[in-house]
Parts: structure tokens; C-alpha cells; sequence
């Protein structure tokens, strides 16, 4: 991951750019007024937080949080990396020839890894060694197809098979310590496979490449039952959510996410069509994991093992969480494997999410519910409750409460849980319902609850949105694949730029530009390509290398990877690079007019300016689509 990448995985552009902007939520997005031209009738502008995007539909603007800062402040590329890099905490590196190597290195890691999958997967299906663990997961209900769509192997009952197998592939002892492969001998004297006799579940990253492995032991006497890949440069289980590579498109389409204890909960739901669980693999949820999940959805359901999220474990959490009632310091989880409410709900307030948790009947995973009846898994993420209204009711099912003292115990457990609630509705409203639950004056709530400082909060505008509607996550992914390829084109042969305007203008398009693109790196690495072609010292592939910011060397090392077996010759890449821009351009448009007929939606219903405002943008793009429609048709078919 590129520094810029890890800045933007840190920091939330909504966050951002409302120190700025006045947002307020409509569905998944948040709209309001352009900072960067006078409008204050018709907002027209919008960030994206799944994309880490926004666009004005209006100017035309538009980019991710490091070009918003960079029109905001003023500033270059490099200063705004090394402002937000200073914001999110992470350090910029030069590359130097060290930095280069490790870079090589962790490519070859992930390399490893994906083969380790095959050869682990290969062992399962194909080899008799691995019948006992393929006979496993076939009594736990999983079909081929699953098994071959998560990859899922099984490790030989051997010290050094795996070991053995990737040495002879040229691969170096030290490439597998360092991806988790190995663990050394108790004297010191050499190293066998970490992974035996287990069945193997590969754990990847959001963007899918393979971090790591988590295995079940198959012998009964095998400890521990579960083991995962050491922590290391590619594996961190605080940092990672299994199966979210895989429930991305689910989570979003849904609007919800619902966290599980473990691999097979995972597997199983996704198996039987409920795509949008993820696991944090046995470890307490933290911060990082569940602004992962933000960029998806807000709505959050935990549908954890009751052992770990059921009442002993709940009162342990809400006994530590009397003892640190400090609201100005940040929230540190307890102790891993702890239910802790007081945590989820801080949780709740500082993402604005939405969470909720599920009761499960007594003995059964998720994995098995809904293997035996799917609906029943519905009805339980229906009957899912607020964290607040969940603790309630689980203490009051356990006491006796006819005794005046068991009341007063559960009120002082669950108002300071009530008082960390942001919403003052909700406060009220939880107050009413312990007070009906506890049988007790709701005014001796009041006069029992807890009255902390609450620290200021920055105010922001977030009406409820009518419109529910949020643009095609196809075409938006679409977009910067064509934004990819046409600066692959670029950057090989910066002259092509020329060719491709004059293409435009006989189409009476505008000439490409920085603004095609979204993301910074992009634009900057497009503005060197005009620029070199504006110089005359140095040829332009040259001018672009010795010009890059050290920060983009990675990405451009990835762009100028070979295209096929043959590079194309200058005329077969212009008309590729024709093809790729007016595609481009055509997804733009698409995503313009689909975002301001949500704009349309959410207008009160004699907002007549606006909605003429609105009409003359919509017939704007419409032009500009059937100049694009019919350039298309001069070169190349939309495909």
C-alpha cells in the first residue's frame, strides 16, 4: 500500500471536507453547496464516502480528499501529502534504493502466498491426503463451488512438505518467514511448516491479495483448534475483516453489514445468499475495523458466538467500562473477547453508525441456522436490537425484579450506557424504556443518572435525505479502471496526447485534461504528461521520470508494466487511448445524470429554480452524451 493509499484509508473525507462544507446526509452520500463557485441555490455538490470521492455536477469539479485540500488551501501535490500524512499519522518515506527492494520483496510475498493457495486448495480436492478435511467441509454443509470460490486447502500432515514444495519453486527460506509459512524448532536448529494436518482458509485484504492464512486443526489433540499466520509485514488480524473482499458489493447494496465469530459463519451465509457478513477473527472488534466498514455502510449487526457476547461476558464489559468513565480520552476496547457495550456505543457515536445486536438460539452458529432455514436468519437480524436496548433486556431477563436493590444495580449499569448515547431523543427514549422495564418512576432515572462533561462536538447538517439512491458502484469502479488505462497509454507515449485532442475537437469534445480524473495521483502524473509535452529540454518520457514525486514512483513503476507479450505501435495506441477517454467521459456522464435526478428527488415541490437549474444541467450532460455517442460510433463500439 502507497503512502497516498494509506493516508486515504486513515482519514474520512466526510470529516474533511465538512470543516468546510455545510453536508447533509442523502442516502449513502452527503450533498451541499460547492466551496469552489457562487451557488447558493442549487446544490449541486456531493461526496461519496464508499469512493472517498466528491463532484460538483455543476463546475464539473471534482476529485478525492487530496485534491479538495489542494483546491481548498492552495496547495501542491507534495504539500498536501505531507499535511494529511502529518493528520493521519503516517510517515512518509523517500524511496530510496532500500525502500524499492522492500517494496520488490513484498510483491514476491504476495506472489508466495497466492501460490501457497493453490497448493494448499490442490491438496484438498485433488490429492487422498486431503480427503479427511475435504470430508470436513463437506459434513459442514459446504458445497464444491464454495469451497473453490474461497479457496479453501488443506495443509499435509508434514513438517516439511509446504517447506520443501517452495524451495523447489526457486523461492528462499527467508520469503517464507517472512509471509508465515515456518515456525523455528524449539533449539534453534531450523524450521518446519507452521501449517499441518489443518484445513486452510486464506485471508485476504479488502482489496483481495492474501495476507495470510487461518487453519482448524483436523486431529482432536491438535492445539490450538484455530491458528492463524504470525503477525507480520502482510498479516495483521486487527487490521483485517475475513471475507470483506468478498461482501463489499453486498454490504453496499444491502445497506448492512453483520459481523460473525468465525470462517465458517462467513462461508456459510455467503453460501446460502447472505453475502454481507465478515469476521474479525476471533479478535475484539476495534476502531480501525469498523471505519473499515463506514466506507460501506453505517448500519452495523453483530451476530456473535453468545459465549462471547452473551451475559457473563457482557456484564465483565460493562463493570470495566464503570471503571474508566473518562469521555475525553479516546476509547480503548477491553480486553480481547470481551462484549463490550460501552465501547460499541462510543463506537456508534463517533461513526454515526447504526448497531445493533442479535440473540442466537442457544448451541447454533450462523452457519447453521441458516443452513436449516434461512428465514430464521432474517427474522433474527429483524429482531436485531440498539446495543442499549440489548444489555436492558438481557440483565432484567436474569434478576429478580421484585428486589428494590437488583433495580438500582441494572440503573447503574445501563444509564452511564444511556448517557453516551449522542442523541438526545434516544436518551429519553432508553430512559423510558428502563423505567417501564424496572417498574420504577421514570423521574428517579433522572435524578439517578450520571451527569459527565460531554466534549463539544462539531455540528454537522445531516437532514434525513429522502432519496435512498446512490450511483452504480459498476460504473463508479469502472471509471477508475478507464482512468488506469488511459494513463498507462499516457505515460508510454506522452505525444499521443496531441492526436487524441485533435480526435476530440473534430467531435467538438473538450480536450483531456487533469479534470478526466479523480484520483490526485492520476492528475498529478497527467499534468507531467502535459507539461513534458510543453518543454523542449528533455524528451517527454524522460522529462516525466526525472520530474515524479518520489511518492508516485510505485504506481508508475505498476503503470509502465508491460501491456501484453507485444507493446502496441503508436497508431493502434491512440486508437485504443480514443476508445478508453470517450468511455471515460461517456461513465462520467452517466454518473452526472443519474446523481442530479437524485438531486431532483430530494427538492420540495415548488422549489421551481432549482428544479429549472437542475433540468438545464440534465440537458447539458445529454448533449454532451450524444456528441460522445456519435464519436463512438466513428471509432469504436461501446462496449
Amino acid at each position: 500500500m502507497t503512502a497516498v493509499d494509506e493516508i486515504k484509508s486513515r482519514l474520512d473525507i466526510v470529516d474533511i471536507v465538512s470543516e468546510t462544507v455545510t453536508l447533509r446526509r442523502a442516502g449513502k452520500n452527503y450533498t451541499g453547496f460547492c466551496p469552489f463557485h457562487s451557488n447558493t441555490r442549487t446544490p449541486a455538490f456531493v461526496v461519496f464516502p464508499e469512493t472517498g470521492t466528491w463532484r460538483c455536477f455543476s463546475c464539473n469539479e471534482g476529485g478525492d480528499i487530496f485534491n479538495f485540500v489542494m483546491r481548498k488551501e492552495g496547495w501542491d501535490f507534495q504539500e498536501a501529502l505531507k499535511q494529511l500524512a502529518r493528520r493521519a499519522g503516517v510517515e512518509l518515506e523517500p524511496l530510496t534504493p532500500e525502500v524499492a527492494q522492500r517494496d520488490q520483496h513484498l510483491d514476491r510475498l504476495h506472489q508466495l502466498l497466492e501460490e501457497v493457495v493453490i497448493f494448499f486448495h490442490q491438496y484438498l480436492v485433488q490429492n487422498p491426503a486431503g480427503q479427511q478435511a475435504l470430508a470436513y467441509l463437506t459434513r459442514r454443509g459446504l458445497t464444491d463451488d464454495t469451497i473453490n470460490q474461497f479457496g479453501l486447502g488443506y495443509a499435509p500432515s508434514s513438517y516439511e512438505a509446504t517447506y520443501k514444495h517452495f524451495l523447489e519453486k526457486g523461492y528462499k527460506q527467508n520469503d517464507l518467514l517472512d509471509a508465515g509459512m515456518l515456525s523455528e524448532r524449539s533449539d534453534g536448529t531450523g524450521y518446519f511448516d507452521r501449517f499441518r494436518n489443518r484445513v486452510m482458509f486464506p485471508i485476504r485484504d479488502s482489496n483481495g491479495e492474501v495476507a495470510g492464512f487461518g487453519a482448524r486443526a483436523l486431529a482432536e489433540n491438535d492445539n490450538p483448534k484455530y491458528l492463524n499466520s504470525p503477525q507480520s509485514v502482510l498479516f495483521d488480524k486487527s487490521r483485517l475483516l475475513y471475507g470483506l473482499d468478498k461482501a463489499r458489493k453486498a454490504i453496499r447494496k444491502e445497506d448492512q453489514v453483520v459481523i460473525v465469530e468465525g470462517y465458517m459463519d462467513v462461508i456459510g451465509l455467503h453460501q446460502a445468499g447472505f453475502s454481507n457478513a465478515v469476521s474479525p477473527m476471533g479478535t475484539a472488534l476495534n476502531e480501525y475495523q469498523f471505519k473499515q466498514l463506514k466506507k460501506y455502510t453505517r448500519r452495523i449487526f453483530l451476530a456473535l458466538d453468545p459465549d462471547a457476547a452473551g451475559q457473563k461476558a457482557t456484564l465483565r464489559g460493562l463493570e470495566l467500562a464503570r471503571q474508566s468513565l473518562d469521555h475525553s480520552a479516546d476509547f480503548v476496547p477491553g480486553t480481547e473477547g470481551i462484549f463490550d457495550s460501552r465501547g460499541l456505543i462510543r463506537y456508534e457515536a463517533r461513526l454515526e453508525a447504526d448497531l445493533r445486536i442479535t440473540t442466537l438460539p442457544e448451541g447454533k452458529d450462523p452457519d447453521e441456522i441458516v443452513m436449516e432455514d434461512p428465514q430464521e436468519w432474517i427474522k433474527i437480524l429483524a429482531d436485531a436490537k440498539p446495543v442499549v436496548e440489548h444489555v436492558m433486556n438481557m440483565l432484567v431477563s436474569q434478576k429478580n425484579m421484585d428486589d428494590p436493590k437488583v433495580k438500582r444495580e441494572i440503573a447503574e449499569q445501563v444509564l452511564p450506557l444511556i448517557e453516551d448515547v449522542p442523541s438526545a431523543v434516544e436518551r429519553d427514549a432508553y430512559r423510558q424504556k428502563l423505567a417501564r422495564l424496572l417498574r420504577v418512576d421514570e423521574r428517579a432515572l433522572m435524578t439517578a443518572a450520571p451527569t459527565p462533561a460531554r466534549p463539544a462536538r462539531r455540528s454537522k447538517s445531516q437532514g434525513s435525505g429522502r432519496s435512498t439512491q446512490v450511483l452504480s458502484r459498476s460504473n463508479e469502479k469502472l471509471a477508475e479502471e478507464l482512468e488506469t488505462c488511459a494513463l498507462r497509454l499516457l505515460i508510454r507515449q506522452p505525444e499521443a496526447l496531441h492526436t487524441l485532442d485533435r480526435t476530440l475537437q473534430k467531435a467538438t469534445l473538450p480536450s483531456f485534461s487533469i479534470q478526466d480524473f479523480e484520483k490526485t495521483d492520476h492528475q498529478v502524473i497527467m499534468q507531467l504528461i502535459q507539461t513534458s509535452l510543453e518543454q523542449d529540454q528533455l524528451e517527454p518520457v524522460q522529462f516525466i521520470h526525472e520530474n515524479l514525486p518520489v511518492s508516485l514512483l510505485t504506481l508508475t513503476g505498476e503503470l509502465e508494466k508491460p501491456l501484453g507479450k507485444v507493446e502496441p505501435d503508436f497508431d493502434h495506441l491512440v486508437e485504443e487511448l480514443v476508445r478508453i477517454v470517450l468511455r471515460l467521459r461517456y461513465v462520467r456522464i452517466e454518473q452526472g445524470i443519474e446523481q442530479l435526478g437524485i438531486f431532483q428527488q430530494d427538492l420540495a415541490p415548488d422549489d421551481f429554480l432549482s428544479l429549472a437549474a437542475y433540468h438545464e444541467m440534465i440537458l447539458n450532460y445529454y448533449k454532451t452524451r450524444e456528441r460522445i455517442d456519435l464519436a463512438l460510433s466513428r471509432s469504436v463500439q461501446l462496449d
